[in-house]
């Protein structure tokens, strides 16, 4: 073959790669999905009765809140959905197995354990997937292309999934104990290391001593001589016999007084309280003048940003604004009193309308609530607003 028939040879073209943006790219280095163990959390949960009292008071607050279906426009149809039946699931049942304050407190719970909170609709229902059984599977192009519980497969668009603040992972939060993990550790050996003081009939390790040399035999009779008559983790202390130069001395003198675990403990405690959000004192038997505020603040900076990253997440999916309804709680009626306040000045100042002000503030409109009202400074007096400024004075003869 002539050397030049390799110019009018068309070589194969090998597949040119799809180039992907920078965003892609990143997300193909991570097409399955990461996941973080949560068990743990689950168990020190179940286990330490500070983080178990800390994580229900944040549920059952949380999930106290009530809940409002706004429609968009004048529309009560959004994406094939009525407003009625979004604000049936949402504020009544959900599924026919469970009532809305259980399935509310699930995902709550869900939320602070794992980062993270898994919802099914299947068009008719919703039902709460348990968080550290779902898998995501990842995709460079469209970001999820599954998700999986139990061997089960669904499409993005059949999970709403609400996720915690995370660093590291754009597929999955971050449990809200994960900066109080040592701490927890910390706590469950302290327990562990109580337990066992206990057991042994809160007396510490003992050690036998003999000025002679022993045998293994010897030994091993006299260890079981001694046990059965001195048997601390059930309180019996039989009288015992020591001879042959035999003494008995402690491994260690340490005490508990020594330790001072009791506030080794309330340290650990605080740190744990903070990491799930709530205040200290609200677990401590203060006066009012401290609680008031704290509890206030506890709304404002662990309770609210929880209930609003949820509705946030069911508004996106359903397409109706979903908004929380605070009127009932007495921890923020000031609150409630300074935003009265606030609409109320715009009203008077006939920058909004009081329906305007009513929907800000959760009421519903009133029809004769629509005009926006002028002044009085700029409209006239009330004996005369028509004409507008003061009204005429009257001319003496």
């Amino acid at each position: 073959m002539a050397w030049y028939n390799n110019l009018f040879t068309r070589k194969p073209v090998e597949a040119e790669e799809e180039k992907l943006n920078p965003v892609q790219a990143w997300l193909g280095q991570n097409v399955e999905g990461s996941r973080e163990f949560t068990g743990q959390y689950e168990t020190y949960y179940e286990n330490l009765e500070i983080v178990n009292r800390a994580v229900n008071m944040v549920v059952d607050d949380t999930s106290n809140l009530e809940t409002t279906v706004k429609p968009i426009g004048h529309s009560g149809v959004v994406k094939g959905i009525k407003r009625a039946k979004v604000e049936y699931l949402l504020t009544k049942e959900p599924n026919p197995f469970q009532d809305i304050s259980t399935f509310r407190r699930n995902l709550i719970t869900d939320f602070i354990l794992d980062g993270n909170i898994f919802i099914y609709f299947d068009g008719a229902h919703l039902y709460h997937l348990p968080a550290d059984n779902v898998i995501i599977h990842g995709d460079p192009k469209k970001y999820i292309s599954k998700y999986s519980y139990n061997d089960i497969d669904y499409t993005p668009s059949e999970i709403i999934h609400i996720k915690e603040n995370s660093l590291h992972d754009i597929y999955r939060g971050v449990s809200r104990l994960k900066p109080a993990l040592r701490t927890m550790q910390l706590m469950a050996r302290m327990r562990a290391f109580q337990d066992k003081f206990f057991e042994n009939g809160a007396v510490p390790g003992l050690v036998l001593k003999s000025p002679n040399t022993l045998s293994e035999k010897i030994k091993e009779r006299m260890l079981a001589s001694w046990q059965a008559r001195y048997r601390p983790d059930t309180g019996g202390r039989r009288p015992l016999v020591l001879d042959g130069g035999i003494e008995i001395d402690k491994i260690s003198n340490v005490n508990f007084k020594e330790l001072d675990f009791q506030t080794a403990i309330y340290e650990n405690e605080k740190i744990i309280l903070k990491a799930v959000g709530v205040p200290p004192i609200l677990m401590d038997s203060g006066n009012n003048a401290n609680i008031r505020p704290n509890m206030r603040l506890y709304y404002l900076e662990t309770i609210l940003p929880i209930i609003r990253k949820l509705n946030s997440g069911l508004s996106r999916y359903f397409g109706f604004e979903i908004v929380e309804d605070v009127t009932n709680v007495p921890a923020l009626q000031p609150e409630l009193r300074d935003s009265a306040a606030y609409y109320t000045s715009l009203v008077n100042g006939g920058i909004i309308s009081p329906n305007e002000a009513r929907e800000a503030l959760g009421y519903d409109a009133r029809e004769e609530a629509e005009d926006i009202r002028v002044p009085a400074n700029i409209a006239g007096s009330a004996a005369n607003p028509d004409e507008g400024g003061r009204p005429p004075e009257e001319v003496e003869d």
